[in-house]
This record gives C-alpha cells, sequence and structure tokens, in this order.
C-alpha cells in the first residue's frame, strides 16, 4: 500500500513518515520544503519525494497511491494571522481540491489534520471553562481556527462510499522530531529551561491546554489508515493524550528537567494578552472508536527532548527555523531582496 504524504517533511510529518515506513507501507511525500531536507535526510533513499505547492498539485502525483495524509498548510496563529488569504488558500481551498482530486483519482481514504484550537474561549472564563468534545458546537474566529472549520465542513460534504474522509483535531503537539520545533509550548519550555534557567508563564498559567505527544499523535494516524471504513468515514476525532494546565506543566517540566542536572526556575507574568488560549477537549472517542491510548508522559518528552538536543547538539536555540512564524518572515524578505537584485551570488545562465 502507498500512501501521499502532503507536508511529509514537517514537524509532525518526518514522525508520521518513519512509522508508516516501520510499518511497511510505501511513501510518497509532497513538500514544499521551505525548511530543507532536515525532516527526511536520514530517509530520504526510503521515500519518494515530490516538491511542490499543495494549492497546485498535478494528478500524476495521485498515480499508483492508495490514501492521502494531508499534514499541509500553515500550522498557527502567528503564520495565519501574518498572511490570511494564504492561511485560507492553503487550509481550506487547497485541503477541499485535494480531497476532490482524490476522489477524482478513486482514492478512497484521505485524512486530514485539523486542530482543538477550534474549541479555543480565549482568556480563562468560568462560564466556558468546560471539557469538550466532538460533537460541541464550535464558532472559531482566529484566522487559522477558522479556516481549520471551513475546511472540515467542506470535507464533509463529499463524504460517499466512495470517499472516506477522516477529521483529526489535534492537541498542541510536543516532543523530538527530526525537523524540530521550538515554538510548541512544552518545547518552547525546554528550549527556555536549557537557554535561560528560567521557565516563564503566561497568565499565572490559568490556561487549560489538551496535549499530546508527536509520537503519539502519529500512531492516531495510523490507526485511522487502518480502520475499517465503516469506523472512520466522515468522522472526527480529538486527538488529545491529556488535559492540562500551563501552570502545572511548567512545574512537570521543571521535575524532570531538574532530575536530569538541568536547574530551572519558573517565572510568572499575570497579563492578559491577545495570545493566551484555553480550552480543555476530551479523548474519549478516539480511545473507543481507535482504541488509542497516549504512551509518552510529559516527563518521557522532557527526557527525551533533552537527550535528543545534546545528541543532535540543537544548541542553536534562537534560529529561525525552529520556528514558524519567524522563518516564514525571512524567507519572505529574502524573496523580496532577490527580485530586486535578480540574482544572490551569480548570474545563473539561460537555458
Amino acid at each position: 500500500m502507498k500512501v501521499l504524504v502532503v507536508g511529509g517533511a514537517g514537524y509532525l510529518g518526518s514522525v508520521l513518515v518513519r512509522r508508516l515506513l516501520k510499518a511497511g507501507y510505501k511513501v510518497r511525500v509532497y513538500d514544499r520544503m521551505f525548511f530543507g531536507d532536515v525532516g527526511l535526510k536520514s530517509i530520504k533513499k526510503k521515500v519518494e519525494l515530490v516538491v511542490g505547492d499543495m494549492r497546485e498539485v498535478d494528478d500524476k502525483v495521485f498515480k499508483g497511491i492508495d490514501a492521502v495524509i494531508n499534514l499541509a498548510g500553515l500550522s498557527n496563529d502567528p503564520t495565519a494571522e501574518y498572511n490570511p488569504r494564504a492561511n485560507w488558500q492553503m487550509n481550506t481551498l487547497a485541503t477541499e481540491s485535494l480531497a476532490l482530486k482524490c476522489k477524482a483519482n478513486g482514492i478512497k481514504r484521505y485524512i486530514f489534520s485539523s486542530t482543538c484550537s477550534i474549541y479555543d474561549v480565549g482568556p480563562v472564563d468560568e462560564e466556558k471553562d468546560v471539557v469538550v468534545n466532538e460533537e460541541t458546537k464550535v464558532n472559531p474566529q482566529a484566522a487559522y481556527s477558522s479556516s481549520k472549520y471551513a475546511a472540515e465542513k467542506r470535507l464533509l460534504k463529499l463524504v460517499d462510499d466512495r470517499f472516506c474522509p477522516v477529521i483529526l483535531r489535534q492537541g498542541t503537539i510536543f516532543g523530538f522530531s527530526p525537523r524540530m520545533r521550538y515554538d510548541l509550548v512544552l518545547n518552547t519550555f525546554v528550549k527556555d529551561a536549557m537557554l535561560k534557567g528560567a521557565i516563564t508563564i503566561h497568565l499565572g498559567g490559568e490556561m487549560w491546554r489538551p496535549l499530546v505527544s508527536v509520537e503519539d499523535a502519529a500512531r492516531v494516524y495510523l490507526m485511522c489508515l487502518e480502520a475499517p471504513e465503516k469506523k472512520v468515514r466522515g468522522q472526527v476525532f480529538n486527538v488529545v493524550g491529556r488535559n492540562i494546565r500551563i501552570s502545572e506543566l511548567a512545574l512537570r517540566t521543571k521535575d524532570a528537567l531538574q532530575a536530569l542536572g538541568v536547574p530551572v526556575e519558573v517565572k510568572h507574568d499575570y497579563k492578559v494578552t491577545a495570545t493566551v488560549r484555553s480550552y480543555r477537549a476530551t479523548g474519549k472517542k478516539t480511545e473507543r472508536v481507535l482504541g488509542f491510548k497516549p504512551r509518552v508522559s510529559v516527563h518521557d518528552a522532557v527526557k527525551n527532548l533533552h537527550k535528543n538536543i545534546l545528541k543532535y547538539k540543537r544548541f542553536d536555540f534562537e534560529n529561525p527555523k525552529y520556528y514558524n512564524i519567524r522563518w516564514m518572515m525571512l524567507l519572505e524578505e529574502a524573496e523580496s531582496i532577490i527580485e530586486r537584485t535578480g540574482y544572490l551570488m551569480e548570474k545563473k545562465k539561460k537555458r
């Protein structure tokens, strides 16, 4: 069986692709390669790589493919708000067009990466502070979450006997990946502790967040790929390991790092900012239908992050490549400079 992973060179994609290969699948990765090939470097010979924009996928990319997993698009609030138009094009329109191409090419299984941030209620509000599930009515307002929710609705309209879309609303992912990110809350805590010796939590850390390790998230995609169609066709699943307050997450990170000999101070900032988010989501449906139970704890993930940061010498913590919004802004600036100058070092010869 051959799987097309759109966005397969990214943070989650580079972990999922390895899991698919280990399970015996053939993998074709379709990715724009914005972050280079670091995510696939050690397995390049084991996968088929097609470089391209998810908004312009040629039909031949689907040749020989049995299932599609769509992880691509803008992946957080800062990048979505930086360019709402591109966010809508990728997260909503391209998600739908990929699905239509799947149907046209006889590909039934289409697994879409959505987000639990559609449940966000903003700064902590006691009346709204409840655990939600896949049936909870939502009305996301942020560019990122609203684009994902719009994509979900378009996919569900395409469900029929010939098409089996599955929607995974992921919690906040954490853990080490070959294509590392330090702009995810637990990863940020570990980075700050190792770089500055301190973790800062905003609003006293009162906010809730549904968390899941990158390894556990990859397992859920594999489960959705292998589950009988009748179990997953047109279904929405929350991908959640556990719900945890940010304050507890900081303390657990501190304890795990101190056990490794890393001194950590926890600092508090009680200011309310526009970026403060709080929501809780249950993963009971995912457990009941797919049999998913999280395996990676916060403590285990912190230990693994620390070990791999040392192993691969990822000490350039402030490098823009580890932060989606910083990297995209840098690339856009470089693009505008090249457009003005025509070339970087040497003018390319016309072919």
